[in-house]
C-alpha cells in the first residue's frame, strides 16, 4: 500500500492486477486501484478535481484531469474517510500513476492540492 499525507489529508492506494483485455486489436493490462482519503485535519474538506499522470513504459505519458472522482465531489468531515475504486489500462506490463486532488476547506473556502503518492502498476507475471 502506498500512502502520503498533505495538510492533514491522508491518501492510501492499493492496486490489483486484473489481467489482459483488448481494446480494438491492442492488448492492454487492466489494473484496479482502491483509494482511501482520510481527513485527519480539524476542518471539513471537499474534493473538487483530480489530476493524474499515467506512466506506461511502452506508451506516451498520459495526463488526465476532471471534476471529482467516479462522478462524485465528496465532502469529508474531520476523522472521516472516503473510499473509491477505479481502473487503469496500460499497454506495458510496467507502469505507474500519481497525481493530486484539488480540495477546498469548507470553513474558509481556501483551495489546496493534496498529493496522491505515485504507485506502481506491475503485472503479476512481471513480479515472478
Amino acid at each position: 500500500m502506498f500512502q502520503q499525507i498533505t495538510k492533514g489529508i491522508k491518501i492510501s492506494v492499493k492496486t490489483v492486477y486484473n489481467g489482459i483485455i483488448y481494446r480494438g486489436y491492442v492488448q492492454h493490462h487492466a489494473f484496479s486501484y482502491f483509494i482511501t482519503i482520510k481527513n485527519n485535519s480539524k476542518d471539513t474538506v471537499q474534493l473538487l478535481q483530480r489530476f493524474w499522470t499515467i506512466y506506461d513504459s511502452l506508451n506516451e505519458t498520459e495526463h488526465i484531469e476532471g471534476e471529482g472522482v467516479v462522478g462524485q465531489t465528496p465532502i469529508i468531515k474531520p476523522n472521516e474517510e472516503y473510499n473509491y475504486r477505479s481502473n487503469c489500462f496500460i499497454i506495458s506490463s510496467i507502469g505507474a500513476m500519481g497525481g493530486s486532488y484539488k480540495m477546498i476547506n469548507t470553513k474558509n473556502n481556501n483551495n489546496f492540492l493534496v498529493e496522491i503518492p505515485t504507485f506502481q502498476l506491475i503485472t503479476t507475471s512481471t513480479l515472478n
